[in-house]
């Protein structure tokens, strides 16, 4: 009997004990390929010895130290690293310590910074359904994880949702994705309009949806037709990379591949691989200089913020994944995810769509390819999924409610970027058993 309050208190899971390379090993010896990253965060694999050595070189010099009273070099140098690389406008770092803080932080800078510049009718944050932000308040009442945000809606601030950039489910049969982006762009320009463009502060976005959809990329333009509208109205675009940046598309940034540069940018999960909690919140100079010349004072502010071993340990990941350019292989190791998922699927009738950038994979399920129509809910397909995937010694990370918050079921793969071609090969025929065998379990009802 466990005294641990497990996220799934029914579940009876194996115990890890050691990580190497692409592998997590249990307690009895069993090994399994993350082919998920945890939940996209693994990008190093579970043995990096530069980074273990890098987090023991700054716990035995200094741990921690508390920033009300000190900056470190690790945290500087880091930020001097992030900065450097960083779309175009983003030059300061304000450290956190996950994606959900990271959020938290971007709502409230953004919602300081029109107050401290004199315009506090800004409240008002515009995000999109079927996206995922975090579990904290603030993240949850911006993101539209219907699932997620129910039992808490009493709790939750108001927030403004459009529709996503979802081409499988959302792109009309007869519209270009010029067109597409373009009504989803308008869609936006409505619903500030409606709301009054003196009252909106923000739009929120992952730039690559994640976990509520797997692995949803935008169309060609639709950030720029977005940037476009939020600069007409002076409303801040904050792009949400927790799940998709530092590497994980290929690009450092998700967005550079699309040409933007957010006022905000929050980062996590690939940033410390997993070595160390860490996130952090990119800010426009303009923001900040705000901030500076105003209050001289962000109203914000955790405990473990600027974690000294925390950023020296992401500063050792960014150097690896730049020395060993692993984004190269990010590139290629994704391209023939996708391909070969896509030759494996090409005939099968319960695959919708592989869909994805870099090692940042979605497989949708469906009940007929034709209609697009999803399973019955109540027979939680993707768990089965999970669950026939972890019997074969594969890691993927299922979700449920791909469509609408309720009805839908999808795969999302993150792999480590370290990932080999054989590899590759190995995680999508374990797949493939999987979601073959989860299928059969399910019978006639898939049907």
């Amino acid at each position: 009997m466990t005294t641990v309050f497990h996220r799934a208190p029914r579940a009876n899971l194996p115990v890890a004990v050691a990580g190497d390379g692409i592998e997590i090993v249990d307690s009895t010896g069993k090994r399994y390929i993350d082919a998920c990253g945890g939940a996209a965060v693994s990008c190093l694999g579970h043995s990096n010895q530069r980074v273990i050595d890098a987090i023991k070189r700054q716990a035995q010099q200094l741990p921690y130290a508390h920033t009300s009273f000190f900056t470190t070099q690790p945290a500087e140098a880091l930020a001097d690293r992030l900065v450097a690389a960083a779309p175009a406008g983003l030059e300061h770092v304000y450290f956190v310590s996950g994606g959900s803080e990271a959020i938290e932080a971007a709502l409230k800078l953004a919602r300081q910074f029109f107050v401290e510049k004199g315009e506090p009718a800004r409240r008002h944050f515009i995000a999109r359904r079927q996206s995922y932000h975090g579990n904290t308040l603030g993240a949850l009442a911006i993101g539209g994880n219907a699932w997620r945000r129910e039992p808490f809606l009493p709790l939750l601030i108001e927030a403004h949702h459009v529709s996503p950039c979802y081409a499988y489910r959302e792109q009309r049969a007869d519209e270009t994705e010029e067109a597409f982006a373009q009504r989803l762009a308008d869609e936006l320009e409505s619903r500030i309009l409606e709301l009054g463009p003196d009252t909106v502060a923000a739009f929120v976005a992952e730039t690559v949806v994640g976990a509520t959809a797997g692995a949803v990329p935008p169309v060609r333009d639709y950030f720029r037709k977005i940037r476009a509208v939020c600069d007409k109205y002076g409303v801040l675009l904050i792009l949400d990379e927790i799940m998709s940046g530092m590497g994980r598309t290929g690009y450092l940034f998700a967005c550079e591949e699309d040409g933007v540069a957010p006022d905000i940018l929050t980062i996590a999960k690939g940033l410390g691989a997993g070595y160390q909690p860490i996130g952090a919140t990119l800010v426009s100079d303009a923001i900040y200089r705000t901030i500076v010349d105003g209050s001289g004072f962000f109203q914000h502010g955790h405990t473990y913020i600027g974690h000294a071993s925390a950023c020296a340990a992401a500063l050792e990941v960014q150097r690896v994944i730049a020395e060993d350019r692993l984004l190269d292989n990010v590139k290629a190791r994704g391209e023939q995810l996708r391909a070969l998922l896509r030759a494996r699927s090409a005939d099968h009738p319960h695959i919708g769509d592989v869909r994805g950038r870099g090692l940042f994979v979605g497989v949708e399920l469906v009940r007929e390819r034709g209609t697009k129509a999803p399973f019955d809910p109540k027979l939680k397909l993707n768990a089965i999924v999970k669950r026939e995937a972890m019997q074969r010694g594969l890691m993927v990370y299922p979700m449920g409610g791909t469509v609408d918050g309720h009805l839908g079921d999808h795969i999302l793969l993150a792999p480590p970027f370290i990932c080999t071609a054989p590899q590759i090969d190995t995680i999508v025929g374990r797949l493939g058993d999987a979601i073959d065998a989860a299928l059969a379990s399910i019978g006639a009802a898939a049907r």
